[in-house]
């Protein structure tokens, strides 16, 4: 029997070992200390993922809600079950919709080329610090309204949000100021806007003026679902920037293939959020008895979908542990499913793109020092805190 806990250092370290083992011996995993239970194979997770009948969100859904109870549950948009959920996602998805992203290509690309050229005449950078973070940050302030002279101060917010550090289960006390200095900056600036009106056509302004039934929204309401943008858009991109150039560094025979074809860059990007998903899970708490295979879940327990473990899922992806580029998988867990997909999948995809094509073309004999590279080690994100390429220019 497989023993798991999303914050053993066996699972922190290497996941996929006993992602492989759950799937194989306990697909719906009973997690004793937390009465909880873990969801491992793709089918599953895509099933439970649709359901609104069965499981809520309005518990929490991360570990640190739904296990450790160490964290509150504040009510942005990924804790709201339909119909406020429905609503609200309704008027934000335009903002982050593919229309709107072929209108941002070109700031897009003028954002990678303004980064690159100031690495230019150096023969080493950090594709991280140096590049995936300065380019989500400005892309997600574009994409959300942020201010744009505040990106700097904003990526080392979520940073220390993400952080962690040995012998504390979950987010660390920093990790919770960040929180609340992140809080306070995003209700000043809702507080800001109220007083100081302007037309912009941003989700603050729309947010601002959504009415649910006769209600508006609250400042603090309005600051956390600007979180859920500010989180999602600044901490992700870098780092599936990062696995996908060290997988292409890994396999030199197809990043050439990419640096020969542009259009070959959207399925490597894909192929490296699927093999190296930076999100390990996500979760919800059952809302009514549900049965999954041969396990009855009760109402209350918490239930943590393993995307990570299902986007490795031999039953759904043929040779599983192989990165092919050229996969094209027809279904894919990369960005969740359901209800709360994440909202931002064509602004990462079009910042992969857009980053992994301008790489290539300036360096596409890149070399990586994973001993001068660092790693997040945590229950929740895995992935390159730093990522050293050396390149010649």
């Amino acid at each position: 029997m497989p023993d798991y806990s999303p914050f053993s250092a066996e699972a922190k370290a290497d996941p996929h070992s006993i992602y492989a083992q759950l799937r194989a011996e306990a697909p719906v995993y009973y997690l004793e200390e937390y009465d909880a239970w873990a969801l491992s194979t793709f089918e599953d997770v895509w099933a439970a993922s649709m359901d609104t009948e069965h499981y809520t969100a309005t518990e929490g859904t991360i570990g640190d809600q739904l296990l450790s109870k160490s964290f509150p549950v504040v009510p942005m948009l990924n804790v709201l079950d339909p119909p406020d959920h429905t609503r609200i996602r309704s008027v934000l998805r335009p903002f982050f919709g593919p229309g709107r992203m072929r209108k941002m290509a070109d700031r897009v690309q003028a954002v990678v080329d303004e980064l690159l050229d100031g690495l230019a005449d150096r023969d080493a950078f950090d594709a991280v610090r140096d590049l995936g973070d300065p380019l989500a940050g400005r892309v997600g302030a574009m994409a959300a309204g942020f201010p744009l002279e505040d990106v700097d101060l904003l990526i080392s917010l979520v940073r220390r949000f993400f952080a962690r550090e040995p012998g504390i289960e979950g987010m660390t006390p920093d990790g919770t100021a960040a929180f609340q200095e992140v809080g306070a900056y995003l209700v000043e600036l809702v507080a800001s806007r109220r007083a100081r009106a302007t037309d912009d056509e941003d989700p603050l302004n729309t947010l601002l003026a959504l009415d649910l039934d006769g209600r508006r929204l609250a400042d603090q309401e309005i600051g956390t679902h600007l979180l859920l943008l500010l989180l999602g858009g600044f901490e992700t991109l870098p780092k599936v920037l990062a696995a996908t150039l060290r997988r292409l560094w890994e396999h030199p025979d197809q990043r050439a293939q990419v640096a020969r074809d542009s259009a070959m860059a959207p399925g490597a990007f894909a192929e490296a959020v699927r093999y190296d998903m930076p999100t390990q899970f996500l979760g919800r708490t059952v809302a009514s008895e549900v049965q999954i295979r041969d396990q009855t879940l009760r109402p209350g327990q918490p239930v943590l979908f393993l995307y990570a473990s299902a986007n490795r899922d031999e039953a759904e992806f043929p040779e599983a542990d192989r990165f092919d580029i050229t996969r094209a998988a027809p279904r894919i867990l990369s960005f969740g499913h359901g209800q709360h997909s994440c909202l931002g999948i064509h602004v990462a995809k079009l910042e992969g793109r857009i980053a992994l094509e301008s790489i290539l073309a300036r360096f596409p004999d890149y070399e990586i020092d994973l001993d001068l590279s660092e790693r997040y080690v945590t229950e929740f994100i895995h992935g390159f805190s730093s990522l050293h390429l050396r390149v010649s220019t």
